[in-house]
């Protein structure tokens, strides 16, 4: 079965690739296409600038880069990105698209779980992480760590990319019908609103400690991005523990890593993203959307019980959350066509069945 419109599956990727829509300095790595993204590699210098900045539809991000440009950093045997810091690296993908293909990115889920804030940027873009249909140019990643400084080089993989035939995402009645046939969220009487389906948060904890989340911690090492399960836990997080009435009192401009109450299914024929809350209902927000590719919690790929880990902020003043209060949305799109692989099915997938959990980058507790 094949849709005229939809998000593309890993097979079409591929093939972008063979014809030429799509384009990389060097030979793609085993898993950087996805079953429904295209992940996205950093090149080989990182230019420190003094501001975040769009391009806008007069400028280039180059010709942008010449003015704003502080200080250009070698990344081919790997550097330190420190915090508070903005740079621009050009991606070592870069693109020619057909006139009926658009692309979106996000952060990959390590990078969510890390507070590092990225962002893709294109040549006379008036948006971050959009690429209008029919782009032809250059990508480039802003990136500014948050919490932890780290450690990239050439071939880091930050964020990840989504290509769209035409438009895809499903009704409200459509979504509906979906969750009564498929389940995407545990949850009895889903609330459908908004172009999505909720998602609350998880404050009382299951495990025998009452273990709900993490908070970052200040001034600790480097996280190597490329590194798996090579740092302590607790030499940069604060454990947080079930209290009362399943409260939480989020500090301003502190970051945790919380989860979902509900587990989220996500079918193998579909694609989902979590968008940032409306913030008229709290001061706080999910501070980075993210993609869910087909098969993630699905029953066949491994996934029974997958919650969503949940990266927060609040602003300005501190925020009670409250066990079960709505903390995002998941929005569902078609796929184009099946995929080869689903999320989880021997793609080396770190997040499948998973509950609270870090990135990929710590040791087990």
């Amino acid at each position: 079965m094949t849709r005229t419109s939809g998000i593309l599956a890993d097979r079409a990727i591929k093939a972008l690739f063979a014809e030429g829509q799509l384009k990389s300095e060097a030979a793609l790595d085993a898993d950087q296409v996805q079953p429904a993204s295209l992940d996205l590699r950093l090149g080989s210098k990182a230019l420190r600038v003094r501001a975040s900045f769009m391009p806008g539809p007069a400028c280039t991000v180059a010709e942008k880069l010449d003015r704003l440009t502080l200080h250009e950093i070698d990344l081919e045997n790997g550097a330190v990105l420190e915090t508070g810091c903005v740079y621009i690296v050009p991606l070592m993908e870069s693109m020619d698209l057909a006139p009926g293909i658009s692309a979106s990115a996000n952060p990959k889920s390590s990078t969510g779980r890390l507070d590092i804030f990225t962002r893709v940027m294109v040549d006379h873009a008036q948006e971050f992480d959009k690429v209008p249909a029919g782009y032809a140019g250059p990508l480039y990643l802003e990136i500014s760590p948050r919490t932890f400084p780290v450690i990239v080089r050439r071939g880091s993989r930050l964020s990840q990319i989504r290509f769209r035939a035409g438009q895809a995402v499903l009704s409200e009645p459509e979504l509906l019908a979906l969750h009564t046939a498929d389940t995407l969220v545990a949850s009895d009487a889903p609330n459908v609103s908004g172009g999505g389906i909720a998602l609350s948060i998880d404050l009382k904890g299951s495990g025998p400690d009452g273990l709900i989340g993490y908070r970052g911690k200040h001034h600790t090492a480097v996280v190597d991005v490329d590194q798996k399960a090579a740092h302590d836990v607790l030499d940069f997080w604060e454990p947080l523990y079930a209290r009362g009435q399943g409260e939480l009192i989020l500090d301003p401009d502190e970051f945790y890593i919380l989860v979902s109450n509900e587990a989220v299914h996500v079918p193998p024929l579909y694609a989902a993203e979590m968008t940032p809350f409306d913030p008229l209902v709290g001061e706080f927000r999910v501070h980075y959307a993210g993609f869910f590719d087909p098969g993630f919690g699905h029953a066949g790929a491994g996934g029974t019980g997958s919650r969503a880990v949940l990266e927060v902020r609040s602003h300005e003043v501190p925020f009670i959350l409250e066990h079960g209060q709505i903390i995002g949305r998941l929005v569902y799109e078609h796929m184009q066509e099946p995929p080869e692989g689903l999320y989880g099915s021997g793609l080396g997938s770190n997040y499948q069945a998973q509950g609270l959990k870090l990135s990929k980058h710590f040791r087990a507790p």
